[in-house]
């Protein structure tokens, strides 16, 4: 009989100590944290961006220029480069006949349009723009505040917007200094289908 105890103490014993392992384990596993859900990448979107950047004399159109970019939402900028190089003396001789070559170095000013746009998707179907826009130009002749070599005008703004699909924003307004005239950036998002 005694060895039928010592069987049956050890089996409770036994029993004992596998139901401490498993609440011991239970407990470890509450105080684990729970892993965090995958977090889904939000989808990416082709969207097309026109940028219209205008000119105005008071209320009177002088010139608009639209600019069209593709963009997917959530990537790097997309960005446009458009411009030419404009020679410029840097030393004018006098008493130099006008047919005669022209004397000094030349230096070549960058002149033309960069843009950088990129677009973040919102949960609630609205779209958030970050644009930078420099823009150069050439004075005509007759607002040139130089003589002999051109004046250049620059314009350079860099914000964000938010916008629906079809909506269009104005971006920034501006007045330049030397000729009066306003500057108009309109931006009208659009996603492709």
């Amino acid at each position: 009989m005694t060895k039928q105890l010592q069987t049956l103490a050890l089996v409770f014993a036994f029993a004992l100590a596998a139901t401490a392992i498993v609440s011991t384990q239970e407990k470890d596993q509450e105080k684990t944290p729970a892993a965090a859900p995958a977090r889904v990448a939000p989808p990416i979107v082709p969207v097309k961006v026109q940028i219209v950047i205008a000119r105005y004399q008071g209320e009177k159109k002088i010139s608009s220029m639209p600019y069209n970019l593709s963009v997917l939402t959530g990537n790097p900028p997309a960005t446009l480069r458009m411009g030419t190089k404009i020679p410029v003396t840097m030393l004018m001789m006098s008493n130099v006949p006008k047919d005669a070559p022209a004397g000094g170095p030349v230096q070549y000013q960058d002149v033309g349009t960069n843009i950088d746009c990129a677009v973040t998707a919102l949960d609630d179907g609205r779209f958030a723009l970050r644009l930078t826009i420099d823009d150069s130009s050439v004075y005509p002749d007759d607002q040139s505040t130089s003589r002999g070599n051109p004046s250049f005008r620059s314009f350079r703004t860099s914000n964000g917007m938010v916008l629906k699909n079809g909506e269009t924003g104005q971006f920034t307004t501006a007045a330049d200094k030397v000729t009066g005239e306003t500057v108009r950036v309109d931006v009208t998002l659009t996603v492709v289908k």
